[in-house]
């Protein structure tokens, strides 16, 4: 894992900046979306974490004339279930950016939206799908990908590390109120932090 950062780091840039790479860290919440996004993040009492490495291609910046990156993004992460085997997750999604700069530095806010994929039900999504009669639950689900984020390279003035940024992320799988696999209760929330660079 420190290889994988060390790289982030230190990968210099290139003229176009198209490519991104993000190292991400998250723990399971017990808390509801809308929850989290108004700023009740919640924890839940099992060591349930993830660990995610994503890719992603610029297809567009600037788009409709307004200051928004879109990126083309693939990943794959490991969810620790504690005492039960590890699942693996992939990750396809398209993510908007919108860049706000000021104070010599850059801010974004991000919105993904796309498909995950695990290699085994998560012990999360069983656990709240059990909260309900007739609880589904399902590998393939919807994912969203919120986050705000902060070039770290401008704000300590080292040019190399322009473009990584740090931030905190919400990793959500759902099926959107059953529309996607029947399953209406049975998603997941990673509150996480991340680091992410662009080349």
């Amino acid at each position: 894992m420190k290889y994988i950062l060390f790289l982030l780091i230190t990968i210099t840039l290139s003229a176009q900046n198209d490519f991104s790479a993000r190292l991400l860290y998250g723990t399971a919440s017990n808390k509801a979306l809308g929850e989290i996004l108004v700023g009740d993040i919640g924890s839940y009492p099992e060591n349930l974490n993830v660990m995610a490495l994503d890719v992603g291609y610029l297809l567009q910046d600037n788009s409709f004339d307004l200051p928004i990156d879109i990126y083309a993004k693939v990943g794959l992460s490991q969810f620790n279930e504690d005492a039960f085997s590890d699942i693996y997750e992939l990750l396809v999604y398209v993510k908007l950016l919108y860049n706000i700069d000021f104070l010599d530095n850059r801010i974004r806010f991000g919105f993904g939206e796309g498909f995950s994929y695990t290699s085994d039900i998560i012990r999360l999504e069983h656990l709240e799908a059990q909260t309900i009669a007739d609880g589904k639950t399902s590998q393939f689900l919807n994912y969203l990908d919120i986050t705000v984020d902060f070039d770290f390279g401008k704000l300590i003035g080292y040019k190399p590390l322009d473009e990584t940024y740090m931030g905190i992320a919400l990793k959500h799988r759902s099926g959107i109120f059953g529309l996607i696999n029947g399953v209406s209760k049975g998603g997941s929330n990673y509150n996480s932090i991340y680091i992410e660079k662009n080349f």
